[in-house]
């Protein structure tokens, strides 16, 4: 699988300026931990070459800490599995359904962004977020293949994970918001609105349907106090 350099250099950066924090003291038990499951949506427009946009469970879990009263650094990882196939006349991958599938896609999606928490009440709060992502797709030939289709769907597995990991396709700023509740004395249950933007499409230089690259979620989230 091919990989950017530039996703090597923003993970480097990136540790390489936080990682002082990381270990400072208290830093750890400050930590404000969050669980949730959303519902995926992956829009796409390809017409009969594709298969009904992907709609996926994803679980996730998230740490936050901390930088003021209102304001904290979220890091969360989420997680979701979908398939994909890759047309000899197409350009670019389409999701397909797991009966026309060649690619198996597990998405990994590492997300930094600024949290604002307020509290609304005695025992609502009210979140808003963004920052970046980083959407690490591994892909892998599909199961239950075997001869030409196996041979076949090897091929496009390759190319389809050079096209995610090429051109910043794997980089996705990210808004979000939601509510809180606070469900007992140790934890909180709220819900969860989230977007990902297509950067990618400011420079791939690609001819793509309006809703190409989008995604937005809807879940549940479970937060310790």
């Amino acid at each position: 699988m091919r990989r950017p350099g530039l996703c090597r250099i923003v993970l480097i950066l990136f540790f390489a300026c936080g990682a002082p924090a990381l270990f400072a003291q208290g830093f750890f038990g400050n930590l404000v931990w969050s669980f949730r499951g959303s519902m995926l949506v992956i829009p796409e427009d390809n017409g009969l070459e594709g298969d009904p946009m992907p709609i996926l469970g994803s679980l996730g879990v998230s740490a936050a800490h901390p930088l003021g009263e209102r304001l904290f650094f979220e890091t969360s990882l989420d997680f979701y599995m979908t398939h994909y196939g890759f047309p000899d006349n197409a350009g670019r991958p389409y999701p397909y359904a797991e009966e026309n599938r060649s690619t198996r896609v597990i998405g990994s999606v590492l997300g930094f962004q600024a949290l604002y928490r307020r509290e609304l009440g005695s025992s609502t709060w009210l979140r808003a977020y963004g920052g970046l992502a980083a959407d690490l797709r591994l892909c892998l030939i599909a199961g239950g293949l075997e001869g030409a289709d196996r041979d076949d769907a090897a091929k496009e597995t390759s190319r389809t994970a050079s096209y995610f990991w090429s051109k910043g396709r794997w980089l996705f700023p990210v808004a979000g918001a939601g509510m809180d509740f606070a469900a007992s004395q140790k934890f909180l249950l709220g819900f969860d609105l989230r977007v990902w933007f297509p950067l990618y499409r400011l420079w791939s230089g690609e001819s793509l349907p309006a809703v190409e690259g989008w995604r937005f979620a809807a879940g549940l989230r479970f937060t310790l106090r």
